[in-house]
This record gives C-alpha cells, sequence and structure tokens, in this order.
C-alpha cells in the first residue's frame, strides 16, 4: 500500500528535474563566496523578496536564528507572537544561543499582532529594562493555522516599527504560499520588513535549505553570524540548484496545494465526528480536532490512520494538522477521506 503522507509539506521529495539539475550543478567554495549556483540563487531569493542581498542557510530555524542575532545585541529585546514559530518551535535558540530577550503578545486568530499591545510593550528608555531592538512576524502562520498576513498589515507594523528605531524580521517560511492565496508577488508581503526569511524544502520540494534576505550591510552581518553557528558550507550549489530550480518553477502550482486542501476540508465536513476550525483551510493546512463522543486518543487516530496508509501529524489534544503538498495528489484526496470516515464511524 503506498503511503499518503499529510504530516507536512516538509516531507516533500525532489523532483526528477530538480535532481538532474543537482547533478549538473556547477560549484564552488561558498564559504569564499565562490559557489556560482549558490550566488544565483541568493540573487534570485534577494531579487524576489525585494532586497539587496540573499544568504542560503540550512533551514528556516538557523535563518530566524541568524536574522535575530544579526539585529539583536545580548541584552536586547524581540517582541513575538506567543504562537510563532520563533518563539514555540526553534528551541528557544535566540535565548540560548543569542542571549536576546523575548516579549510574547498574544496572536489574534489571523496570526497577527494588535499594534496597540506592541505600542504597549516597547520599552521606555530606563537602564533597568532591555532595549526593544525587533518585531518578529510570521506569515502564513502555522500556530494559526495556516493563515496569511495582507501586504496592509505588514505595512502598518513596518511603519510603526520604523518610525520608533525597530527593525521587523518576517520568518516567510511558507510566504509563498501566502502570496499564491493572495494573487500576489512575495514582493508585496516581503518589501516592507528589514529582513525576510523562506524555506525551499517545504511547498517547493527542494530537499534542503531557506534563503535569508536583506540589505547588503545586513547580509554581511549575517553571514559572519551564519559562520558562527557552523553554517558556512563549501560545495553548497548542489542544493542550491535545487532552490534555484524550485523559485522558477515550483511557486505558482502551489495553488494546486491550496486547492485540494479545500476540497479535502470539504469531504471532511461531511463526517461526523470530525470538528474542522472555523476558516481551514487559508492555505495548505486543514486543522481539525474530534467531538467529545468519539472515542480515540490522540495518538489513537494517528495510528488508526496509518492502518490505511494515511500519516497525520497532532497539533495538540485530540486536534490535528493536514498539509496538503506536490507528492498528494486529486486521487488521494477520495482515499484520505474514505480512510477518515471508516476510522472515525468505528469510534462513534
Amino acid at each position: 500500500m503506498d503511503t499518503i503522507d499529510l504530516r507536512s509539506d516538509t516531507v516533500t521529495l525532489p523532483t526528477p528535474e530538480m535532481r538532474e539539475a543537482m547533478a549538473k550543478a556547477e560549484v564552488g567554495d561558498d564559504v569564499y563566496s565562490e559557489d556560482p549556483t549558490v550566488n544565483r540563487l541568493q540573487d534570485l531569493a534577494a531579487q524576489k523578496m525585494g532586497k539587496q542581498a540573499g544568504l542560503f542557510v540550512a533551514s528556516g530555524t538557523m535563518g530566524n536564528l541568524v536574522a535575530v542575532l544579526s539585529h539583536c545585541q545580548r541584552g536586547d529585546e524581540v517582541i513575538v507572537g506567543k504562537k510563532n514559530h520563533v518563539f514555540v518551535h526553534e528551541a528557544g535558540g535566540i535565548s540560548a544561543l543569542g542571549g536576546v530577550h523575548s516579549c510574547q503578545l498574544p496572536n489574534q486568530l489571523d496570526g497577527s499582532l494588535l499594534l496597540d499591545e506592541v505600542a504597549d510593550a516597547i520599552r521606555p528608555e530606563d537602564v533597568h529594562e532591555p532595549v526593544t531592538r525587533l518585531i518578529c512576524l510570521e506569515n502564513t502562520h502555522n500556530g494559526c493555522g495556516g493563515v496569511y498576513q495582507t501586504p496592509g498589515y505588514i505595512h502598518q507594523v513596518a511603519d510603526f516599527a520604523h518610525a520608533r528605531g525597530i527593525a521587523v524580521h518576517l520568518d516567510g517560511a511558507r510566504i509563498f504560499n501566502a502570496a499564491v492565496a493572495q494573487g500576489l508577488p512575495a514582493v508585496k508581503l516581503a518589501g516592507p520588513v528589514d529582513s525576510v526569511t523562506f524555506c525551499l524544502s517545504k511547498g517547493l520540494c527542494a530537499p534542503v535549505g531557506s534563503v535569508l534576505c536583506g540589505s547588503r550591510e545586513f547580509i554581511s552581518r549575517a553571514r559572519r553570524v551564519r559562520k558562527m553557528l557552523g553554517g558556512g558550507m563549501r560545495q553548497a550549489g548542489i542544493l542550491a540548484a535545487a532552490g534555484l530550480y524550485a523559485l522558477e518553477n515550483m511557486v505558482d502550482r502551489l495553488s494546486e496545494d491550496h486547492a485540494r486542501a479545500l476540497k479535502l476540508a470539504d469531504g471532511l465536513r461531511q463526517i461526523p465526528g470530525l470538528l474542522l476550525d472555523a476558516g481551514t483551510p487559508a492555505t495548505n493546512m486543514v486543522f481539525f480536532s474530534l467531538h467529545p463522543d468519539v472515542k480515540y486518543s490522540t495518538p489513537g487516530l494517528v495510528e488508526k490512520l496509518r492502518t490505511f496508509g494515511v500519516l497525520i501529524g497532532d497539533a495538540g489534544e485530540r486536534y490535528y494538522r493536514l498539509v496538503t503538498h506536490y507528492w498528494i495528489q486529486d486521487a488521494d484526496i477520495e482515499r484520505i477521506v474514505t480512510a477518515f470516515r471508516e476510522s472515525i464511524l468505528q469510534a462513534w
């Protein structure tokens, strides 16, 4: 039985065309900035984000960490949402490795932060308090159901922050999903911020890597931080070639993942016992919980679906996330819905 993996879009495999591009990649030593394929990837990424320069990093977590450490000194403070990836899912790296304090604010249902609350969180000039140096946003927002932020909101936050001498970093791991969902080029979402990182290894299907983009001065600092963290890769063009192919060929087709997520959600809504989040899916993620009368523990449903060859991830107590991606096809949706229907009926 073929397995259908809905746990994340990180499970995507490189396409045959990507593998061919990797095999043919022209390479050099990237620590010396001499890998031509890496350089082309960084230049293209910067162009798409509306920035002067880019830096290829091993992961989105590394990209966010490098960004925060490049913006902030030890003892500085970053304002971040309580559900933001950089706070919840990155092993406390900004504090453990950077000595950067965080002020966590509640995310709204759409993933945003209220500007009034941001304003209240900014520290006064006082020797007793850390310096507010950075605001971190996320788009799409994983912890809030894969929702997206609008250009208007991002402009609003950036204008507010810059007027107060505060920088803005955007965790844009899935920024192309946010852009495609709104029918916009990604630069409309990334343009107002000071730095942005995005993943190549999620919906874009590359096997490894993210790119951090910003001004030339910022990226110069970031390159040093990347080296400090052990992220100075050598003949990395073999990986960058897949990223180049992804940026040139895999962005527009993200709309197919969104359409399949919508089709999947429509099918699941017809199954008694599944309680889908309001508004799901905004992009390629479907979130749902179980009715109290469904007799499954959190891992129980995961294991039951595994017997049907369907892999899902839990996102909390009897709460689940399904993620569509390149390797989920139309024919798979019916099989997924059938697996859920049979599983739920056995426990209802």
